[in-house]
């Protein structure tokens, strides 16, 4: 009999057989002008390169390069994909080299437009050959107006072309949680009664310049919601880490759709380089139910009832457990009684 038990193997960790990091920002990377904490070492250690993917269509890729770099991050220019560079390869199937674009919104997407020589105008007036629109602190009613002005068809035409940079609902600030550009192309849309074409997150422009730049083998995204960041992951075919450090927690996350359920879920970037805890799933024969184990968090499912049998060391434990009860059920979440505390992590 040896001396020693033999090693057991290496539990995996999230980013075990990824080449890339795909960052998001605004809740992973920083919130306002502050970076998250533990990000920055986080991302670091992982000694992987990183690109940066925003939807936020208000800076240029240089003023993003200049903030992350400001927090120590080695990021240059080149390394952040924004939502305009994305909006720039819907739009070129459009218009000719040096047409009018309107833009509505800031220099995050005036720069991109300048550099590829189509002229920048304002107003409905200056007749535009499409209209570019993206979310800025700036954009008031006025500019909704020219661009629902631009928008209007004549009846029987479908009138010119319309990119919007994203549609997020919602953008992390300094203050808490801002309506996004989302709701301000929700705004064009009452308007005119037709639906634009997106660039950025969840759809797949946005990837496909990160593809193209950066040729990863194996890419992950990194991100804090699920519609944008996880969905446009799981659609570009590449691995999807949540992070519980911005909009999405643990009530969004259990009743997620399957579309937008993520590979891994970390409480902050630390866990993307530690083992997965390992979930465990038992069925006691006598009663029916089962059992769902991460670390010393349990969640029982007992018919349609989720319930917290004891909480984990970390709120991701707790979270994971009762992901697995409720996305393993044989019925929608709609159709499941899911404890309060649960749906309060």
């Amino acid at each position: 009999m040896g001396l020693f038990r033999s090693a057991e193997p290496a539990r995996p960790t999230p980013l075990d057989g990824i080449d890339h990091l795909y960052l998001d920002l605004d809740g992973v990377v920083y919130q306002g002008p502050d970076a998250i904490p533990h990000a920055v070492e986080s991302i670091l250690a992982t000694g992987l390169p990183a690109a940066y993917l925003t939807n936020n269509a208000s800076r240029t890729d240089a003023e993003v390069a200049e903030h992350l770099s400001s927090f120590g991050l080695p990021v240059a220019p080149q390394d952040v994909v924004t939502s305009p560079q994305a909006a720039m390869l819907l739009l070129e199937r459009h218009v000719a080299p040096g047409d009018p674009v309107m833009v509505v919104g800031g220099q995050g997407i005036v720069v991109e437009l300048e550099a590829r020589g189509w002229r920048v105008v304002r107003t409905a007036a200056e007749q535009p050959k499409a209209v570019v629109q993206g979310f800025h602190p700036s954009v008031g009613w006025k500019d909704l107006a020219e661009a629902a002005f631009a928008l209007r068809a004549a009846p029987g035409e479908t009138g010119i072309p319309w990119i919007a940079t994203n549609t997020d609902w919602t953008i992390p600030v300094a203050g808490g949680i801002a309506p996004g550009n989302g709701t301000l192309v929700s705004a064009v849309h009452t308007a005119v009664g037709r639906l634009a074409e997106v660039a950025g997150k969840p759809e797949t422009p946005i990837y496909d310049v990160a593809r193209e730049r950066f040729a990863p083998t194996a890419p992950a995204m990194i991100g804090d919601r699920l519609d944008t960041d996880i969905l446009g992951g799981r659609r570009a075919g590449i691995r999807t880490i949540l992070a519980l450090t911005g909009i999405d927690r643990g009530a969004s996350l259990i009743g997620a759709d399957p579309s937008m359920r993520p590979d891994h879920v970390v409480q902050d970037l630390r866990d993307l380089l530690q083992p997965i805890e390992p979930l465990r799933e038992t069925l006691e024969r006598s009663t029916g139910d089962t059992y769902f184990e991460v670390g010393r968090a349990a969640v029982r499912r007992s018919g349609i009832d989720i319930t917290l049998v004891r909480a984990g060391d970390r709120p991701v434990d707790t979270i994971r457990a009762a992901c697995a009860a409720v996305w393993t059920a044989d019925r929608p979440v709609l159709g499941l009684r899911v404890a309060d505390e649960l749906l309060a992590l």
